[in-house]
């Protein structure tokens, strides 16, 4: 008989499953709108402008959707710690799904006007406030269930469904830009991927619905510790804690989204074609799928803090590569840019983040304080990123502020995690409880 401390293996391959596929389809909607922000909305949502200056538009709404994920974090994370993961991962992937879906209904600038970037903006604050409850709860579903030797593999193995859900975006987009004409494609090729979240949605909440509450959480309840207001607990409790997820994030965020989205405009910009960049998009996350459980399994091995160190000077020292790369528009250079800047230095970052950010955190507040630090860097840094570095480009009409402006995020992390602890080693549901009292015969030794 199992012991109900470590359920058997295919109860574990199951929530990973779960984790991995949940993720996927919920990160699949939302990279959806970056891809279409850095693409075509700027033409179909904002036609009255330059194209830059378009370009910036879109992506000043792309933003928004960031600026709405603590939003999410803090309400899924509030009733996360109150009534459980499950619940509001089930919530989560139902709302994402049903407003990807309106998007991709979405009347056009031409068709009704001001109220269509209006309407794209608010379901964009929708998508955010949806994914800024997602993460810290796909990520506790395996991280408070896993085993503790193993921990950084199997929650890098969640994760990659981030990865996962990047590429069926692009693939999809890929595919209909190059199977139609561009007129067709502006018309409504691109609304097709939006719908599709639809049915993508279903098989999502199918998988959840199967999955049961993670034993941390239980502990919690049996114990009757839940906190009345979780993320006001987490700050209280775990103020350190906060302040490292938050300042880790930056690079990994920041950077991520420079390598995936900005990249797309910019080598547009510089004259490669689109489809070029794509595909070494899609390479770089389909390797990075399978890099982040060996950075994870790392981690388990070495420690969470040196994995990430590494993975943020990485991105410094590639920053300048990355764009020097771009600008050769050879195809396989273009590639290469893109793929080590996604599976090798974002990679060692993410792959280990999942397991670092639940360490840090008591059982009690962990969905609150995972969400807050994660989705408060995501304003900041994957939110602004895009927008800032097209307005550098818009201002230098050079890549170099770009390089340096990676380089920054890089420092602000390896700030950040100068002040951490290794946690690879923490109990999770020891984390925060009060050390115990030891006998008067220890003391006194």
């Amino acid at each position: 008989m199992a012991d109900s401390l470590h359920p058997p293996r295919q109860s574990m391959r199951r929530v990973v499953l779960a984790s991995l596929i949940g993720n996927a389809l919920e990160w699949y909607d939302f990279f959806l709108y970056g891809t279409a922000a850095a693409i075509v909305f700027n033409k179909l949502f904002f036609p009255a402008v330059d194209p830059i200056a378009g370009t910036i538009a879109a992506f000043g709404t792309y933003a928004l959707g960031f600026a709405a994920r603590p939003i999410g974090g803090i309400i899924f994370g509030h009733f996360g710690d109150r009534i459980g993961r499950r619940a509001m991962l089930v919530t989560t992937l139902t709302l994402m799904g049903l407003t990807t879906a309106l998007v991709g209904v979405l009347p056009t600038y031409q068709q009704i006007g001001l109220w269509a970037p209006i309407l794209l903006t608010v379901l964009r604050i929708v998508q955010g406030i949806a994914v800024g409850g997602e993460w810290g709860g796909g990520v506790l579903l395996i991280s408070e269930n896993a085993d503790p030797k193993r921990r950084g593999m199997q929650t890098a193995l969640g994760q990659s469904g981030v990865s996962i859900g990047f590429v069926l975006s692009a693939a999809v987009f890929a595919l209909l830009s190059g199977t139609t004409s561009t007129e067709a494609f502006q018309s409504w090729g691109w609304r097709i991927p939006f719908l599709v979240g639809v049915v993508l949605m279903v098989v999502g909440l199918v998988i959840r619905m199967n999955v049961l509450e993670t034993r941390s959480f239980a502990q919690v309840q049996r114990r009757h510790e839940t906190e009345r207001f979780p993320v006001l607990a987490a700050i209280r409790k775990h103020p350190r804690a906060v302040v490292v997820s938050f300042g880790a994030r930056l690079a990994e965020n920041g950077g991520s989204y420079i390598f995936l989205v900005f990249v797309l405009t910019y080598a547009s910009h510089i004259g490669i074609p689109q489809w070029v960049t794509l595909v070494g998009v899609i390479l770089g996350e389909l390797l990075e799928a399978f890099t982040m459980p060996l950075w994870g399994a790392l981690s388990d091995r070495v420690g969470r803090r040196p994995v990430y160190l590494g993975g943020a000077i990485a991105m410094i020292v590639w920053a300048v590569p990355f764009f020097a790369l771009l600008h050769t528009r050879e195809t396989w250079l273009v590639w290469l840019a893109v793929v080590v800047a996604n599976a090798a230095c974002h990679s060692a970052m993410i792959g280990v983040q999942a397991s670092f950010f639940s360490e840090l955190f008591g059982s009690g507040v962990r969905y609150s304080g995972v969400a807050l630090g994660h989705e408060l860097a995501s304003v900041l840094a994957g939110g602004l990123s895009p927008l800032i570095a097209t307005v550098l480009l818009a201002w230098s009409g050079s890549w170099w502020p770009v390089a340096a402006y990676l380089g920054l995020l890089g420092l602000l992390t390896v700030a950040a995690l100068a002040w951490a602890p290794e946690t690879r080693v923490r109990d999770l549901d020891a984390v925060g409880q009060p050390e115990p009292a030891q006998p008067a015969s220890e003391l006194a030794r």
